[in-house]
Parts: structure tokens; sequence; C-alpha cells
């Protein structure tokens, strides 16, 4: 148990980047940043299984396939297009925090797995991890700048609908994540003759072939609307920040996640979930160049009270 909670820890740790990446690269649409993300990862993903490749080829059958391909597109492309409009129409800090609704989500869904602890013994840690989900709701719709008129009142009209559009993004993410969490982690439970490290693999080259094709019927459709001068898309620094991403939170990240869900039920290993929603916030407070504000440093908290008392809570359960 000890082990899985330190490498869904640090699994958060990388994961918390894919939050800045949409900042780093404002320019670019989110289709754009998860289809050059997940070539990225299918890359580095293909020369890190070389290696395995002939040990995985004789495991392979057509049900991992399927289910890596749906693993893919679920956990990965739709997610990703979802968070990143989350990111760039709410904000860092509110996609973040309602991602961080995840240890709830996965928690009711895996509530009847081997080693789950009672769901009546978790309504109290959840009720304050939902506590903290609440504070930074109430902070992104407390009205910044609410005192505008005539147009400034317009303005902040729309950014209102923006916000709410950027929420909706985030709560569809947090469904793409929670399908994909619980799948995951009951499929490597049902299989174990495929280590962490290989299935990271596996998961990153089906992710890339996803990626490839759409890519190329986005080169057919709007290849010239990409390449045209003026558009201010520097493609140099978008691979970079694509590269960085998919080798630390793709590759690195997925494979700590993958140990942490085999070694852990999923009424915990979603609580793990809340540590890439902290690293996150504090990657977002750094990149913006400010200090939490009470209610974000509310939410911090109850989130990390709320995943503590959790993890206690199954360290003295028998049943986990």
């Amino acid at each position: 148990m000890g082990i899985g909670v330190l490498c869904g820890l640090l699994a958060g740790a990388f994961w918390g980047m894919v939050f800045i990446a949409p900042k780093l690269l404002p320019v670019f649409s989110p289709w754009e940043l998860a289809i050059g993300r997940y070539l990225a990862y299918g890359l580095v993903a293909f020369v890190a299984a070389l290696p395995l490749m002939r040990r995985i080829a004789r495991k392979l059958t057509r049900a991992d396939c399927i289910a890596l391909l749906r693993q893919a597109f679920t956990g990965n492309l739709l997610y990703y297009v979802l968070l990143a409009f989350g990111v760039q129409l709410a904000g860092v800090g509110p996609t973040s925090l309602i991602i961080g609704i995840l240890p709830i989500s996965v928690t009711l869904m895996g509530r009847r797995d081997h080693g789950a602890v009672p769901l009546s013994r978790l309504v109290w840690p959840l009720l304050v991890v939902a506590a903290g989900i609440a504070c930074i709701n109430i902070d992104l719709f407390a009205g910044h700048g609410g005192g505008a008129h005539g147009a400034a009142a317009g303005e902040a009209a729309r950014t209102a609908w923006q916000k709410m559009a950027g929420v909706l993004c985030a709560v569809g993410a947090l469904i793409c994540w929670t399908l994909y969490a619980v799948d995951n982690a009951r499929y490597l439970q049902r299989n174990p003759q495929y280590s962490g490290n290989e299935w990271s693999a596996l998961y990153g080259l089906s992710t890339g072939l996803v990626s490839l094709c759409l890519a190329l019927v986005g080169w057919l459709v709007a290849g010239d609307a990409l390449t045209a001068p003026g558009s201010g898309r520097d493609w140099q620094w978008f691979w970079m920040v694509n590269a960085a991403v998919a080798l630390g939170a793709s590759l690195i990240g997925n494979n700590l996640w993958n140990i942490s869900s085999r070694r852990l039920p999923l009424t915990l290993s979603g609580q793990m979930i809340v540590f890439e929603t902290l690293f996150a916030l504090a990657y977002g407070f750094v990149f913006d160049a400010r200090w939490p504000r009470p209610l974000e440093i509310a939410a911090i908290v109850l989130l990390m009270v709320g995943v503590a008392w959790s993890v206690r809570l199954h360290a003295t359960d028998k049943a986990a």
C-alpha cells in the first residue's frame, strides 16, 4: 500500500504538467494540443517499447488491442481536448479542482470492487473533498470585477459565459477520466501478465496511432491554415512543450499510475488523483506569479485532509 500511495503521489506530480501546457501554447487549439501531445507520446512510447517489443508481442491479444484503443481515446484524446478547453476558458485553478472531483467519482464507481472500504466509512472524507471543490467554484463565480457598467458589463457577461463553458468542458473531462481510471485499474488487475511499464508503452503506442489518424485528417482539411504566415504558431516551441509533457506526464506518469492502480483498491487509488490537482494548482500559482486566494487555500487544505483521512481508513481496514 505504501508503494502504491507513493507512486500515485509521483504520478500526480507529473500529471500536473498538463494543466500548464495550454497556458504555454495559447495560440494553439485544444485539438492541436491533444494531437501534438499524443503524437509525441506515441513516438516516445515506441522508443521505450523497442527493447520489450518481442516479449510484449507474445502476450498481446485482440481483447488487449480493443481495450488499449478504448482507453487511449477516452483517457487521453477526448479527456485532454476537454481539459485544454477548460483551462483556456475557465483557467488552471477551476479546471484542476473540478478534475479534483475524480476521487469521489472513481471511489463511487469502485465501491464494490475487491479490497474496497465500505462506502459508509468513506462518506466523511469524501464530503471533505467535496467541500474543497465547492470552495474553488465559489471563488470562480464570486464576481471578480463585477462592478462594471455598459460595455464593461457586457464583457463581464461574456466572460461569465466563457467560464461556464470552461466548467462544462472540465466536467466532461472528469467523466472521461473516471471511465478510464476504472477501466484501466480493473483491466490491469485481471491481466497480471503485463507490467506497468509494458502496459504504459502499449498505451502510448495505441494513443499515438489514433493521434496519427486524426492528424492526417486535420492536415488534409486545414493544412494550409496551420502553416499560414502570421498565424503566430511557433511550431518548434509547440513540439518542445509536447515532448516534455509526453515524456513526463504521459510515459512516466502513466507508468507510475499503473503501478499504483495494481497495488491499491479503487476506493483508495481514486483518492491519489488529488495529487494531480494539488500539483496543478502549485504550478499554476507559479506560472501566474501569485499567491492563492483564501478560498483556494481552503480548497487545498480540505482536499489534503480528505485524502489523508481516506488513506488512514484504508490502512486500518481489514478488507483493504
